[in-house]
């Protein structure tokens, strides 16, 4: 019975990271798209938002199972915005 115990316990504890990444890179994905409105319109941005929540998700990926995120920076914004602007 104790197996099952632990066999419960870690399942949970991987869902709860599961859980915890899925919110995590929601909203890194939120802030991502808020700076590309910015930097789109001209206007100043920042990714220091984005790279909070992606130091987060790789603390968490470093415990297993989670995937580690790049950090973002401003450039990398601005040549999206202009690969969509050429797009388009």
């Amino acid at each position: 019975m104790s197996v099952h115990k632990a066999i419960t316990q870690h399942v949970n504890k991987q869902n709860h990271r599961i859980n915890d990444f899925l919110a995590l890179d929601q909203q890194r994905e939120y802030y991502i798209e808020e700076a590309l409105e910015l930097c789109k319109q001209g206007k100043a941005f920042s990714t220091d938002k984005i790279n909070e929540v992606t130091k987060r998700i790789n603390e968490l990926a470093k415990q297993g199972i989670i995937p580690s995120r790049k950090q973002v920076t401003n450039e990398m914004i601005q040549e999206y915005a202009s690969k969509l602007k050429e797009s388009n």
